[in-house]
């Protein structure tokens, strides 16, 4: 709208210096006299040479700052793009960093055991609020029997139940059909850790009028060979004696974030060997 009654206003200017521009033309060629009609005609066409002129730069402002716009539009759609670039960039180092931090302390756990490894990526998860197991990019052809010990930083998070040739399932210590031979770090009590799903676990079988408290590191025992003796499983969150039990009730909260458990390392032997 701007552009148009700039443009209107242009023409009808225009048309008034062409009319002057005759007159004066006309008065040059035939006005004998002292020129009083030629000096009307440079009168009257000075308001209109200047209302022309001003619409002149007025119209070349307003296109001047229509161009100026498209170019900043422009920049600002290369700067965001250039934005969302980096932004891509800094999600990739941030995954990468994370991963060299969880690949570091998988070889720090590798290196405090005396056994041989088979690293693996966690590639799916149990959705049943029952079952707590995840599948494992390895298999039969890599080595992997059922009942090997399964770890994660910082120590033991379940066994191989199921194995196949190139994927391999995983009984996490949580769920409630696991059980494991454990003991008190501080004091030595033995008994077993159940799976209590995503509440952690229970530690069985410790008589009542032993010492336990909370914050107590417990680690497996190495009874029943299934597990090595000396893996972090958890600490005690709660003790409660209960008049009518012989045992205490003691719940234990888990080192490891099971919902969080992207690679491991599966025991395989005693043999510690370079894999």
């Amino acid at each position: 709208m701007f552009f148009l009654r700039n443009y209107k206003s242009v023409i009808f200017v225009v048309f008034l210096l062409i009319v002057a521009g005759v007159m004066l033309s006309y008065n040059v060629k035939y006005d004998t006299g002292g020129g009083f009609f030629r000096k009307i005609i440079l009168e009257a066409a000075a308001p209109a040479e200047n209302a022309l002129s001003f619409s002149i730069k007025s119209t070349s402002n307003a296109w001047q700052r229509y161009i100026f716009l498209v170019g900043l539009e422009e920049k600002n759609k290369n700067l965001n793009k250039k934005i969302d670039e980096l932004e891509a960039e800094l999600i990739l180092y941030k995954e990468g960093y994370l991963e060299a931090q969880r690949l570091n302390k998988l070889l720090a756990l590798r290196n405090d055991f005396n056994y041989q490894f088979i690293s693996a990526l966690v590639v799916a998860r149990e959705q049943a609020s029952l079952s707590k197991t995840i599948l494992i990019n390895k298999g039969s052809v890599d080595g992997l029997k059922v009942g090997m010990p399964v770890i994660a930083p910082p120590g033991l998070i379940g066994r191989l139940i199921d194995v196949s040739w190139h994927v391999s399932k995983v009984l996490l210590l949580i769920d409630e059909s696991s059980n494991a031979d454990a003991m008190l770090q501080r004091t030595r009590l033995q008994g077993i850790i159940r799976g209590a799903g995503f509440r952690g676990g229970i530690l069985k079988y410790i008589i009542k009028n032993q010492d336990v408290k909370a914050g107590d590191t417990i680690i497996s025992s190495g009874m029943g060979g299934v597990f090595p003796k000396g893996l972090l499983i958890g600490k005690v969150s709660y003790v409660e004696k209960q008049d009518n039990d012989l045992f205490l009730k003691i719940k234990v909260a888990p080192f490891a974030d099971f919902a969080q458990l992207e690679e491991v390392l599966i025991l395989v032997s005693e043999e510690k060997k370079s894999k």
